[in-house]
Formats: structure tokens, sequence, C-alpha cells
């Protein structure tokens, strides 16, 4: 800060009492002026009031702007100049009206004593110092050179006194086109070098006026300045730089040409895909028989990630439903714990929108990336913040906030942790604001593969029951070896009154799918509301994307997705019509009862009741049972691999279908990622049911008839021709 005295103005005449200040705001080490500062002119009086004749330091080192009286408010011009006239003679001051971040926010103040008929020049030198740097990055580089070449990137990094930091949130960078901030970036400008020649950059450097000076006295009104009257004091900064063609680089030797697969963009979706097959792999039999061991063995477990958060969760439900689960028979304890255990771990792994999130951030970014598809972020930041839609302060899914917008009157059940009966309920049954996603399609497959008839005929036998054949392949087998179990299967077999029957399970899957089951149990069924194109649709859906996966192979032909999306639609109207009836609750009751019998079956001691044969490598333990059984009933002699296979695939596809918003998408986009997505699961289903009912949905051949044919009809005919060639 300087200031000076200038010659007396005016000739010879009547003497003048007025005197003018003459400010000059510039950066101390460019002399770059400050344009459109705002300046407040104070007349300088002390604690009493009374007029300052004299000046000293001590008036600027304790500033104190409430205590003199305020004259004018005015801003600079172009050339950073303001011009205080007509002032009496006495001590005046000037205060720079926005933040210095440079100094840590101190006060600039300039003090001159006014003299009459006198120009007093002051200067506000504002040891700013912007720094402007230049470098340069090549096309599809993140590393930066010194080289300005057609094609590269031009990024001007500001720093201040030569150190590379941000000065703070009241100072911002604007820059004039074509050059464009850099996200995330506050000091940083870009643009693209098109073609040779002169570059030039131009910006400015914008102050925020101080907070605690902005109100103005009364009567007194700032002069507009010529940035707008924004209130920024600007600092202009500019460069300039020449770009040059880039050097042709002679290509000699071997030359290797290769395509890629066709790009494609993430879509808000890919996070509820990802729950669902994440959400189905935590209720699967491994995880479920290790949630058992870790409950009542006192095991540490093989889980990880939010499985193993979710521990607690489960054991507490597990805590209140033992204290509420009762059975009307005695000895039974060992089966009633297994039972509300089981119960337990369904009701938590269930419902998808519950916290913590069914993310593993590496597995599913991996994931992603075999599927060639980007994750655009966070799934949870995108499933919470984009996807999901409010409906009544509410979050839920968008296929169920449509449903929900038609129920208004109908209450959403939030689970309360204070009322058991509540989170009960909201868990297993099928609500808006948590669905629990589970399909019956699961325990359809499972069934057959033999897994229900398998433990029907041992608990026959445990009763002293001979079966329908004539030669009943149990009748003459010592059960010795299951007396370990003798409790739990004591309690299963007095339970069966309270389980679900086979013609109960038949009719709900007649109501989801139009499929049925095929034996003397269920036959004269009368359904009252079947699906009976369901079948036909989906099997079109799985023969469409074997033809979109041949073409999203071809790196030299972009795949349609168009009829993926238009099948979806139709497999998405079929199965919410069947959301009906007992949709809320069989499911979830008939998931609970077959995982405890592939629980039974996986104990140690059927592996010695049944020949088993050890060197097949199951993925679960109890497949080997039931494939042993079914080769001493002379039943299908098709792996419960392959049904196992249909049941988990099945369930992850018609999941991702159902509580998709499909009605309301008309760009294939979703559908591209959908088909890419679910590949292992869409192929995997196709093998196994190839393998299972003879029927391939991947060859080009269509034929109605047999694809709208029920697989029962379809295993019964297979398993008449093995009886054939016996």
């Amino acid at each position: 800060m300087s200031t000076r005295k200038l010659a007396r103005a005016g000739a010879a005449g009547p003497a003048q009492q007025n005197g003018t200040i003459k400010v000059t705001v510039r950066d101390l080490g460019s002399g770059i002026p400050l344009v459109g500062a705002t300046l407040r002119l104070y007349r300088g009086r002390d604690a009493q009031g009374v007029v300052l004749e004299t000046s000293g330091q001590a008036h600027l080192l304790n500033w104190e702007p409430n205590v003199h009286e305020e004259l004018k408010v005015d801003r600079t011009g172009e050339h950073g100049i303001v011009t205080f006239t007509n002032l009496e003679p006495g001590v005046h001051f000037v205060a720079f009206d926005h933040v210095t971040p440079f100094i840590d926010n101190q006060p600039v103040v300039g003090m001159t004593k006014v003299d009459a008929n006198t120009m007093h020049e002051m200067f506000m030198d504002l040891d700013i110092d912007p720094v402007v740097n230049l470098s340069f990055e090549p096309p599809g580089q993140s590393t930066r050179t010194d080289g300005a070449f057609v094609g590269n990137r031009a990024i001007v990094d500001v720093a201040f006194r030569g150190v590379d930091k941000a000065v703070g949130d009241d100072v911002v960078l604007e820059v004039d086109e074509p050059w464009q901030p850099r996200s995330g970036q506050s000091y940083s400008a870009a643009q693209l070098l098109r073609k040779p020649g002169r570059y030039r950059f131009a910006g400015d450097l914008v102050f925020a006026r101080r907070a605690g000076q902005v109100v103005s006295t009364p009567g007194i009104v700032a002069a507009a300045a010529s940035d707008g009257g924004n209130g920024g004091a600007r600092l202009g900064l500019n460069a300039a730089f020449d770009a040059e063609e880039r050097t042709p680089q002679p290509i000699s030797g071997n030359i290797g040409v290769s395509l890629s697969r066709t790009e494609t963009e993430p879509t808000e979706d890919l996070a509820l895909w990802t729950l669902i097959r994440n959400s189905t792999e935590a209720l699967s039999f491994n995880n479920y028989m290790d949630f058992l061991d870790q409950l009542f063995c006192a095991t540490t477990g093989d889980a990880t990630g939010f499985e193993n958060a979710r521990f607690g969760a489960k054991t507490a439900a597990y805590k209140a439903l033992k204290g509420r689960r009762a059975l009307p028979f005695t000895d039974s304890e060992a089966y009633r714990v297994l039972k509300a255990a089981t119960e337990a771990f369904v009701m938590v792994n269930c419902g998808v929108l519950r916290s913590p999130f069914a993310f593993d951030p590496v597995n599913d970014n991996a994931y992603l990336d075999r599927r060639d598809i980007p994750s655009g972020g966070s799934l949870e930041d995108t499933l919470v913040q984009d996807y999901l839609e409010s409906v009544g302060g509410t979050k839920m899914l968008p296929y169920l906030a449509v449903i929900r917008r038609k129920l208004p009157d109908v209450p959403i059940l939030v689970p309360n942790q204070n009322e058991e009966a509540e989170l009960c309920f909201g868990i297993i049954q099928d609500r808006l604001a948590n669905p629990c996603l589970i399909e019956l399609i699961w325990n359809y497959w499972q069934e057959e593969g033999m897994l229900v008839q398998t433990m029907n005929v041992i608990t026959q036998r445990f009763q002293n029951l001979r079966g329908p054949q004539v030669t009943d392949p149990l009748a003459n087998t010592e059960i010795d070896m299951l007396r370990p179990l003798n409790n739990l299967l004591w309690g299963y077999t007095q339970d069966e009154q309270h389980r679900l029957t086979v013609v109960r399970r038949n009719y709900e899957y007649d109501h989801h799918y139009g499929i049925r089951l095929d034996g003397k149990a269920v036959r004269n069924m009368r359904a009252a509301d079947s699906r009976s194109k369901f079948l036909e649709a989906f099997h079109h859906l799985l023969r469409l994307l074997t033809a979109f996966y041949r073409q999203d192979d071809d790196t030299t032909v972009k795949a349609d997705a168009f009829p993926i999306l238009n099948a979806l639609k139709e497999v998405h109207l079929i199965l919410s019509q069947g959301a009906h009836n007992q949709y809320g609750d069989l499911p979830s009751t008939a998931r609970i009862e077959m995982l405890m019998q592939q629980w039974l079956l996986a104990r140690p001691e059927f592996r010695e009741f049944l020949p088993t044969r050890v060197m097949v490598a199951y993925p679960e333990p109890w497949m080997d049972r039931v494939d042993a059984m079914k080769k001493l009933q002379t039943w299908s002699d098709t792996s419960v691999m392959h049904f196992r296979n249909l049941a988990i695939f099945g369930e992850q596809l018609l999941l991702s279908i159902r509580f998709g918003h499909w009605s309301d998408v008309y760009e294939a986009t979703q559908a591209f990622n959908w088909a890419r997505f679910w590949r292992p699961q869409a192929q995997g289903y196709i093998h196994a049911y190839r393998a299972a009912t003879g029927v391939d949905l991947s060859i080009d051949a269509v034929n109605p008839a047999e694809e709208a044919m029920l697989p029962s009809l379809l295993l019964r005919q297979r398993l008449a021709q093995q009886q054939r060639g016996a």
C-alpha cells in the first residue's frame, strides 16, 4: 500500500476546501489492474466520533470500520482506478471490500490525510501473483507433455504465488470460450486443439465480496462497473501458444488390427440386477448351511462382505422366531429350532432393499467387466439416488412405484424393530417398500429334480411304510445309520400337516407360470387362472437371446436388442398377471421347506445310508443323495444338477424381468445391457433345459408346439424312453 501527494489543483482564485483521492488496485507482481473491485471510503473518526486530523499506523493495525464515517462506495473501472472527489480535509481510509485469501483474508485498507485543493494518489498492490501454467494431454492418455500438437488437449492450471493450491471457494476462475472449466478442478480449464495456429487463453479470477461488509450504509450506492455489477473483483489472465501439426509416425513391420465388441452405456437398472444376482446367491444352500453351522456349531464360517454383516440380523430374527414358533407335539425341539433358523435365514436374505445392501464392489465391477458393461460409478449410489423412486416418502422400485400409485389408500408396512409381528410380516410378505425377491420356479425345478419325492420315500421308510411299487428298494434297507437323525426326522414327519401339499404347490405353479407337475397326486387339476402363454413367451425370449449373442460376439455386427426388449415386455406382462393369490406367502414358505429338506439330506448320515458316488463333484452336498435315490427307485437318470441349475438360473432371470420397469422402456439400451448381464444365466438355463427335457432352445429351427409343451410332459416322455431302453 502506498500513497503520494500530487501538485495542488486549480489556478489562482478563491481557495477551495476540497481534495481528491485517486486509488489504483492492481496485482503486485504483474501490475494487472483489478476491474470491478468495490472500494469503501471512510472519513476517520476517533472512538468519541471526533474527526481525525492526523494519521497514525495504529488506526490501520486495529481497523474497525464501524468507528469511522462511511462516505462513498465505488468500483474500479477497466484500468483498476477509482477517484473520490470533493473530500473535506482530514484523515480518510479506503477499504478493499473483497476476500483476500492470499493474505489469510486480512483486510486491505489504505490511509491518507487529505489536504484542500490536493490530489492524493493511492496504490493498493495486492500480492496475488497468479501463474498460468500450460500443459498438453495427448488423446487417450492421462500423462501431460509440453508439446502443443493438433489433437492434444490444452490444459491451463492457475496457481497462486507459485504454489498449486486452491485459495478458497470465494475465488473462482471464469474463462472465455472455447475454453471450458475442468470438472472437479477449481482453477483449471481445457480446450481441444483442432487445427494448427495461434491459441489464446483469456479468463478472470473473480474475488467475491467480503461477507462482513456486503451490506451498504443506507443512502450510499455503489456505482455500476464494467462487469455488469455482479459484485466480483476481476483480475484478468492471459496466455498464448502455437499449436503444430502432429508429425506423422512411420509404421513398418507387421501390423496387427483387431476389432472390439459394441460399446454400451451404463443404465440405472444395473444396480437392481446386481442386487438380484447377489441376493439369490445369498439364498443358496451353501450359504444357508454356513449360517446354520455358525448359529448352532459356533464355527466362524466362510461368509464375507454383506452376507457376514447380515449374520447379526439373522441371529436376532432367529431368536425372535424361536420364542414364537411352537409345534403341537412332543420331542421336536431340534426340528423346531431348525425351522425357526431357516425362516430367519430366508426373512433376512430375501429382502434386497435392506441395509447393508447386497453389493460387493470388487466382485460386482469384475462381473460387469467380464460382460463388457461399464459400471458408471458406485452401484449403491446409483440405486439409492437415481433408480429408486420415492412415493409418499418411501423409496421403492420403479415398477412397484407404479403399483403403489394405483393403491393410494393401502398403507405400506415399514419394518418396526419394536414390533416383531410387523417385522416378520413385512419381510415374508411381498411388500412395496422392500419386496422379498423369491421366484416359485426355483421350487418347481427342485421338485422336478425329485428332491421332495426323495424326502417322502425316506419318511415313509422311517414310518415303516412300504412304497407303492411291487418291490420297494428301501423295504429291506437297514436305517440304523439314520439313528442320530431320529429326533429331526420325527419332528419333520410329525410336521407334515403344517407343510404345503404337492397339490397346493402345483396349483400355484400353474397360476404363476402355466406349468404343472405330472403324476398321480396331481391329476384332474381344475385351475381357475393359468398363465398358458408364459412358457411360449419365455422360450421365445431365450431363442432370441441365442441369436443376439451370436451377433454380439461378431465384432463386425452391431447386435439388435429391440427384439429382446419386446420379448422382455411380453414376459413381464405375463408374470405380473400371476402376482396374485398366494404370491406373497407361498414362495417363501415353499423355499423354507425345501431348504430344510436339502439340509437334512446333506447330513453325513445320509451319505452312509444311500449308495452315493463320492467322486462326482456336486456343488451342494445334498445332491448326490437325490441322484442315489433316483437310481434306486428307477426314476429319471438325468442328474439333479441340471434341475438345480434350472432352478437357480430361472429364478434370477425371472426376477430381473418381473421387477424391472419394462412396460415403460422404449430404448433398446436397457435390453442390450440385460442380455449381456444375464448371459451366463441364460445360456446356463438353455443348456440345463436341453439336458433335462431334450429340447434345445439354442437351435434356429423353431417348433412352437415343442416350445409350449409342459416340461413335466417332456420329462415323462424321456422317462418312458429310458424305461423302454432298460
